[in-house]
């Protein structure tokens, strides 16, 4: 069996495979920043808060290296242990998350108002991207049918992300539910894709649905940051660390990209007459 798995990283060829390898290796980059800026909102308090953000520069770094590496088996294992480490943490962060205000009194309030417990889970969602690319070959339809569902699940957190944040000042401006609406349309049209064969023109909805979530998140961020200049603070980093979270809006390009990834093959591998 574990002979059957390591033939996985043989097969690993494709463009597809290579531009997801990339991707994960930019996001597990970019996550030691976001988990630096909002750890910092406390100092750091607990020791534990450090383990994500060491974990995403080690990880990234040595994803890195395996791409120059020709000791398959090694960078097979690299990948998987990363990989398991990266769900495992993820699921501990969220626990952690929870923990800090919901779990002390199962409300609504205090589910809305906790640190934010779906973020941890970029860890997991990149955990088991990382899996799978290591086991699956692209050209099988079976990598591109696990690409839109887990680009699924993180539009289904992105959702509750949005509807989460902005509901902590109550939807103070009507241009906060373009969010929300944005990211439950994605979630409808990739749950769909799961489902069925389909035809090119369901395929090209779905990536025009993505591309205006792109626009949308661009545009979000750019009202973040516009917003995060207007916080009153003596330290001009403080007006990111406590005003609206900088970063948050990238998550709607960021998955946009990868769920277009996995509507091209999932389109290629269908070809309906």
């Amino acid at each position: 069996m574990l002979q059957n798995l390591g033939q996985g990283l043989q097969n690993r060829k494709g463009l597809a495979v290579k531009f997801l390898d990339f991707f994960i290796i930019a996001n597990l980059a970019f996550l030691a920043l976001d988990v630096f800026l909002a750890h910092s909102i406390n100092n750091f308090v607990h020791p534990a808060e450090w383990v994500p953000f060491y974990f995403s520069l080690g990880a990234s770094g040595l994803l890195a290296l395996t791409v120059f590496t020709q000791r398959k088996r090694w960078k097979y294992w690299c990948r998987i242990s990363i990989g398991w480490g990266g769900i495992g943490i993820g699921i501990t962060g969220m626990i952690f998350h929870l923990n800090s205000h919901f779990f002390s009194s199962l409300t609504l309030k205090n589910l809305i108002y906790a640190a934010p417990f779906v973020a941890p889970l970029a860890f997991t969602g990149l955990g088991f991207l990382l899996i799978m690319n290591s086991m699956i070959s692209d050209a099988d339809s079976e990598w591109a049918q696990w690409v839109v569902f887990l680009a699924g699940c993180g539009w289904c957190g992105n959702f509750i992300l949005s509807v989460f944040d902005h509901a902590q000042n109550g939807f103070f401006n009507p241009s906060e539910w373009l969010s929300v609406f944005a990211s439950a349309i994605a979630v409808g049209c990739l749950v769909t894709l799961l489902f069925g064969t389909h035809q090119r023109f369901f395929f090209k909805f779905c990536g025009v649905v993505l591309g205006i979530n792109f626009i949308v998140g661009i545009v979000g961020f750019i009202f973040h940051f516009s917003a995060d200049l207007q916080v009153p603070a003596v330290e001009q980093i403080d007006k990111f660390l406590y005003g609206p979270p900088l970063f948050a809006p990238l998550l709607f390009p960021n998955l946009s990209v990868l769920a277009i990834l996995g509507i091209w093959k999932l389109a290629s591998n269908n070809n309906p007459a």
